[in-house]
This record gives C-alpha cells, structure tokens and sequence, in this order.
C-alpha cells in the first residue's frame, strides 16, 4: 500500500505537483496553438500585401550572368534566396532559389511596376507607352481612360454574343434537329444575319487588338502586353505605406469575389467560399430536425432498458468513427445506390449519363449530416436533461400533453443545449475535407451550385471547397514565395468562415437563453 510519503512527497506536494504539469502541458498546447495561428495570420496577409521590385543581377554558378526585375523572399535562416521574376524568356514569371553568392547587386526598381492579367499571372516590368489606334503614342498616365474604352469595346463584343449571335446559333440548331434544308429562306437569312454580327464581332476584335502596352525588362527587351489582358499597373516599388494599405484591401477584395486562377495559386476563392457556406448550411438544415427529433426519442419516450443503452453508446461512438469512412459510406449509399435509383425513376432519359448518381452538394450535405448527428443527439439530450423535472409536471398538471409539454415547455428552454449541438457540428462539417472529397468537392468547378437556371439551386452539380482548395494548394503549388502564400490565405479565411458561423450562432444561443433561462 502506497503512504503519503511515497517518493518524498507528501499529498499537498503531490496535488500541488499535479496541477503544476497540468498547467506546463496546457500553456505549451497553447503556445502551440497561438504559434499555428500566427503563422497562418502572417504568411496568409502576406498574399495581399505588395512586395517592392528589385532589379537584381549576378552570375549563375555556370558563369552566365544574368539581370531581372525580381520580388525578394529572402529568408535570414536559409542559406538561399528566392526570386520570383520577368525576363524575355519568362515574361509572365518564373520563381527560382539562387544562393547568396549568386547574387551582386539587388536594386529598388522605382519605374518598374506589377502588370496584372485578368487570367491572374503578373509580369514585372518597366512601362513605356501605351499604343492606342489612330493616336500617337500615350503615355502611362492615361491607362485608366484606355482601360475603360478596352471595356467597352469587350462589352459590346459581349453584347453581340450574347445577345444575337447565340440566339442565332441556338435557331439554326434548331434547324438542323428538324433537317431544314440550307437553302430554305428562313435559314438563308438567318446565316446572313449571323455572319453579319460575326464580322462585326471580329472588326471589334482586331480593334481591341490594337490597343496595347509595351514594356521592357531589366535587359531592356521589349514586350507587348494587350491592353484587353489587363486587370490592373501598381508602381509598387514608389507606394506609400497607405497607397500600399489600399493595394491591399483592393486584393482582398479580388480574393474574396474572383476565381482560382494559374492552378489555384492567384485569384480568388469565391467559389471555394459559397460551396463551403452552402455545404454548412444545407447539412445544417438536414442534421438539426434530425439530431432533436433523436434526442428527443431517446430522452423523452424510449424506455429505460439495455437496448436503449446500447443505442446511447452507439450514438456516441459514431462521433470517433473517421470521417473518410462516412465518405466511403457516402459515395457507395447516398451516390451509386440512391442516386442511381432516383436516376431511373426520373431521369432515365439521360442515363447512362448519371444526374444524381454523381457526386453533388447534396450527397456532400447528407454525408456531413450523418458525420455530425452524434454531436447533435448528445448535446441536445443532456440540454433535455437539464431540463427541471417540476416543469414538465406543472404543464401536465396544466392539462397539457406530452407533445405540447415538450413543444411549449421542454424545447425551448433546451434551446441553448440544441444551439451548442448545432455550433459544434458547424465547425466540424466546415473544416472536412476528407469525405467531401469522394461524395462533392472538386478543386475546380466550371459553374456554382446556385444561377438564374431554373430550378435555381443545382444539388447535383458538384461544388469547390476552401479545405480542398488548401489541400491542392499545399501539395500542388510551389512551397516559396507569394505561390503558398494564396494557401495560407484560405486557411486563414477558413478559420474566418468558421469563426464567423460560430459566433452567429454563439450569439443565438445567448439570446435563447437569455429569453428562456433568465430566472
């Protein structure tokens, strides 16, 4: 038998002792924490802020010397430094680590500014002059007026488009369905009409072609950038620090409301966030109803005997069971068998082209909802236990039934419990990535699940996500420089996301139990 003095230490010293690790251990998994979301934060904000431009030159360890306008990742503990740069064999950037040695001189280049293209890829270098048809040369002053007359031009060549040439392409298709012959009159004129706006279309075009910008590296090659290619010249190099600030509140506009682009390493993430918050509230609708309904079974009405026991336990251990699992699940029921059962009873005019035996944002909502119901069942059965047993007697002496007392008395004052259900399953279903990956979530999809096409809301159509975003984008894209940059970007929105639905529904909760738990 072991005394009090065992090892030395008596029972105060070893409670003492005790608490002491408790503490140790607590503050390192803090610090480690607090160290993670630092990281995420600096490396995240890095994307938006704007790195000044070096004209850097050297000699490469095989003798060939060399001259570039370059961004810097200079990094104090490695031995290499990092360019991200333009030249005439790479215009629109290349990135590469040259040891310090390599390097001469590293320059800030005042004239030369980030070019960037409305398909995300930048090139830096030095602006000329802007040549523009009919006119001499302009200088770099007037690029906002000629961007504006470039859109324009793109606007009504997009009106063309879509607003008579489409139309025309869909009649004459038409057409063809019903073996119109080509010299039918009807036809002829609407062929006429076509290639009518088609040399329209293409006269813009070749006007639009003419207006462009010429710069010229550090070398001083020349190059020829289309002034239809480009979103936006930021002299970054001569910013002030507020110019900078505005720089970068104007990219994270841009990241919040633009595409991926250049295989998700510039852009935006857009669509990556609207799946991701319809995925969450899709589960949300389908796995609250569900988990109260559940615990409300189990609290309320199933009896006290070994079966309901084990159904407890179960319940419980479905919430350790690995979310990849619920994927497999996913694809194999929700997918092939229930979707490929809806598929021949309503669609079995496109099969065997599957509409809903695909993965989709609906199978990706089911499949979080069935990962996230344990959560939801325990939390709202122990908000029903604590409910006070002299209540639900009072309403019965009252003449209420069991379904009014748990309608009228018992819910709402275990709304807090079913609120805290529902923010865990939040927070869990948003940062999945695994089973989304089999049952929805794409790196790329060409449209959202939501448009102006009837029925509006496409729960068959698969949808981005920001954790399948980061995942390409950690394996995918290049570990230096501004490139993984855009991946700690999207954690650090995700983490945003989910910090933002929690406390919406932190905040209901508040209001809930403020109403019904106020005395």
């Amino acid at each position: 038998m072991v005394n009090r003095t065992t090892f030395g230490l008596s029972a105060v010293q070893r409670q003492s002792l005790v608490i002491s690790l408790t503490a140790f251990f607590t503050s390192l998994l803090l610090i480690a924490l607090v160290s993670v979301l630092i990281l995420i934060s600096f490396r995240g904000t890095a994307y938006f802020w704007p790195e000044p431009i070096y004209t850097v030159t050297g000699t490469h360890q095989d003798g060939t010397r060399f001259s570039v306008l370059a961004n810097l990742f200079d990094e104090s503990t490695n031995e290499d430094v990092t360019l991200k740069f333009s030249d005439a064999q790479h215009p629109y950037g290349f990135q590469i680590q040259l040891s310090r040695e390599e390097i001469e001189t590293s320059l800030l280049a005042n004239e030369s500014a980030e070019i960037k293209l409305l398909d995300g890829r930048r090139v830096l270098a030095i602006p000329e002059y802007i040549v523009v048809p009919s006119k001499p040369p302009q200088p770099l002053g007037n690029i906002d007026i000629v961007l504006e007359e470039v859109a324009q031009i793109s606007a009504q060549i997009e009106d063309l488009n879509t607003q008579h040439l489409a139309p025309i392409h869909e009649a004459l298709s038409q057409f063809d369905k019903r073996n119109v012959v080509a010299d039918a009159p009807a036809r002829e004129r609407l062929v006429a009409s076509f290639d009518e706006y088609q040399k329209r279309v293409e006269a813009l075009e070749a006007t639009r072609a003419e207006y462009t910008l010429l710069v010229s590296f550090a070398d001083g090659t020349p190059f020829v950038i289309p002034i239809s290619s480009i979103q936006d010249v930021d002299f970054v190099s001569r910013l002030s620090t507020w110019e900078k600030w505005q720089v970068a509140f104007s990219e994270i506009g841009v990241f919040l409301t633009d595409s991926p682009k250049q295989a998700n390493t510039s852009g935006g993430v857009f669509p990556a966030l609207f799946g991701t918050v319809l995925m969450v509230f899709l589960m949300t609708i389908i796995v609250t109803p569900f988990g109260v309904l559940a615990a409300i079974y189990l609290s309320e009405y199933a009896p006290n005997t070994a079966l309901t026991t084990i159904i407890r336990v179960s319940v419980s251990n479905m919430a350790g069971v690995p979310s990849i699992v619920y994927g497999v699940f996913g694809l194999g029921f929700f997918v092939y068998t229930l979707g490929g059962s809806i598929d021949e009873l309503l669609f079995s005019e496109t099969l065997p082209a599957p509409t809903m035996g695909s993965p989709g944002v609906f199978w990706a909502a089911l499949t979080m909802a069935i990962l996230t119901l344990p959560v939801v069942i325990v939390a709202t059965e122990e908000g029903l236990r604590r409910v006070p047993e002299g209540l639900k007697a009072g309403s019965y002496a009252l003449g209420a039934t069991k379904i009014e007392t748990i309608v009228r008395t018992v819910l709402p004052i275990a709304s807090p419990g079913i609120m805290t259900g529902v923010i865990l399953a939040i927070a869990r279903a948003a940062g999945e990535v695994a089973p989304l990956m089999l049952v929805g979530a794409v790196k790329f999809a060409p449209t959202l699940p939501i448009d102006g096409e009837f029925p509006y809301l496409h729960l068959d159509r698969q949808f981005m996500h920001l954790g399948v975003l980061i995942y390409d984008g950690a394996f995918h894209s290049q570990t230096d420089g501004k490139s993984a940059s855009m991946m700690f970007a999207a954690c650090l929105l995700l983490l945003v996301v989910v910090f933002v639905l929690n406390i919406l529904a932190v905040v209901l909760r508040a209001r809930l139990r403020k109403r019904y738990l106020k005395g």
